[in-house]
């Protein structure tokens, strides 16, 4: 039986660490579909399309079946059922992520109990990136060389355009 898993987020923008994730991803699954998710808590920094043309960037040079797609509204986790997805795949930097995906892995199983939540720790020197930091450096002294170093070229062009 063939297995897929959803990695969603705002991927607001992508970073090194949302790239380390995918790459897991198509290691792990048959297939992975990234799913760039709208958060209506959160205000935009990078639009819907920029966002999804740099995930599909990314997302090329991955070896495995990986596909993008744009969810706009619902539970993932019934999105997940309707495309058949096996499992959901989400990352974990550190406690506080551990608390708020152990709590919705919980709801996810009680909506959906045939998928399966898998948690991946990044390694070391990913860790602490994340979309808000990067977000946060943007506008500094020197901006340019600290945000180079979180998100992959195509997002870096993306920020800077």
């Amino acid at each position: 039986m063939s297995k897929t898993a959803i990695y969603a987020g705002s991927f607001d923008p992508p970073t090194n660490g949302h790239l380390w994730m995918m790459r897991r991803g198509c290691e792990l699954f048959d297939e992975l579909i990234v799913v760039l998710a709208v958060n209506p808590e959160k205000k935009g920094f990078l639009s819907m399309e920029s966002r999804r043309e740099a995930l599909e960037k990314m997302a090329a040079g991955l070896p495995g079946n990986v596909r993008v797609e744009v969810v706009p509204q619902g539970f993932l986790v019934d999105f997940a059922s309707n495309t058949g997805a096996t499992h959901l795949l989400r990352g974990v930097r550190n406690t506080i992520d551990f608390e708020y995906e152990k709590a919705m892995a919980r709801m996810n199983a009680r909506m959906q109990p045939e998928i399966q939540t898998v948690f991946l720790m990044p390694p070391s020197e990913l860790e602490e990136i994340s979309s808000s930091m990067v977000r946060g450096f943007v506008g500094l002294p020197g901006w340019e060389r600290w945000v180079k170093a979180c998100v992959p070229p195509c997002v870096y062009d993306a920020i800077c355009s």
